[in-house]
């Protein structure tokens, strides 16, 4: 198949190239040259930006395009116009964030969508960032009514993840010690190996399965205890997880999710890490063991300069500081 990628050397766009060509596709990449150019020497890049460039496509064919990058619905329709008559399929990677209720568990892809009353809005914040993402799917939608597939991840994870968000607990359970960690040791935790995403991505497009899904994962409950516990049985017995109360880390100027990433702490979003997956385990979403993506994160952040400035989780001295606190609240 022919596949154009809007987006494709920056992870999940990185991870789904690699899995087109695996697959012995004819990939096309079209990016802005800012990241990662050259990485693939086996695939035709196209340089532009698809804000307002998107002419250097005119004219060609492609069997599916994949929008990794796509946060406006202005922009979205632009490329969907654009391509509606050239390509076949419009795959649009969106999130499991765009729902309207987020505070309860199992939220199935029929469950309502997050609204906002300015939809002209063209700036990513909390509270809209998710609308934006269901106004991008509605425009895909609008130009494919057949021939859209709507993925719907969460916390997408593994090597060269820029979002620090997995690796954090990877990199600091490695280091050893004692470990801060929020009061949840049964919240759920779901998460995706952007692997195993991707090659279901191209499983669905060669298959010609359509529609809506949430692409989260395992197939199995697990939580955040479960996933430490196992960082540690894998990288290192010598660290200890201080298990601390959650109010007691927001009171000290601590933010779930960034702070201490893959933490929820507010209550309007306690179902983001507990989304139904199993419409997509159905049409073959399949996981990879957690032990080898814990080792193979590791492997990679290895690889990164020692002064690189993480973009998640708590600094050393916080850290310590937060610990000290802890041990000595009670006099």
């Amino acid at each position: 198949m022919k596949i154009l990628f809007i987006g494709g050397t920056r992870f999940l766009g990185r991870g789904l190239v690699e899995s087109a060509l695996a697959g012995r596709h004819q990939v096309t990449v079209f990016h802005r040259g800012e990241t990662n150019p050259g990485l693939f020497k086996e695939v035709e890049e196209i340089y532009g930006d698809r804000n307002g460039g998107l002419d250097v496509l005119k004219g060609r064919l492609w069997d599916a395009v994949v929008d990794t990058c796509g946060y406006y619905p202005r922009v979205v329709r632009e490329s969907a116009e654009l391509l509606k008559n050239n390509v076949d399929k419009y795959v649009f990677i969106s999130t499991a964030m765009v729902y309207a209720d987020m505070s309860q568990p199992n939220i199935k892809e029929s469950a309502p969508l997050a609204t906002m009353e300015d939809e002209t809005v063209e700036e990513i914040r909390g509270d809209t960032y998710a609308p934006l993402k269901v106004l991008c799917e509605k425009v895909v939608k609008e130009y494919y009514p057949q021939k859209s597939l709507i993925l719907r991840p969460g916390l997408i994870v593994g090597p060269y993840d820029p979002s620090d968000r997995f690796t954090y607990w990877v990199h600091r359970i490695a280091h050893g010690g004692q470990v801060l960690a929020p009061e949840a040791e049964y919240e759920a935790f779901q998460y995706i190996d952007v692997r195993d995403l991707a090659s279901w991505i191209l499983h669905l497009i060669e298959s010609d399965i359509t529609g809506d899904f949430n692409a989260v994962g395992p197939d199995y409950p697990e939580t955040l205890q479960g996933f430490l516990e196992k960082c540690r049985e894998v990288l290192t017995k010598n660290a200890e997880i201080v298990w601390v109360d959650g109010k007691f880390i927001t009171d000290n100027g601590v933010e779930s999710w960034t702070d201490l990433p893959a933490w929820v702490d507010e209550k309007e979003f306690c179902g983001l890490m507990q989304v139904d997956n199993a419409k997509a385990v159905r049409a073959g979403l399949k996981f990879r063991d957690i032990s080898e993506t814990i080792r193979n994160t590791y492997e990679w952040c290895k690889t990164r300069p020692d002064d690189y400035e993480w973009k998640a989780g708590l600094k050393e001295e916080k850290e310590t500081e937060l610990l000290g606190k802890w041990f000595n609240r009670n006099g």
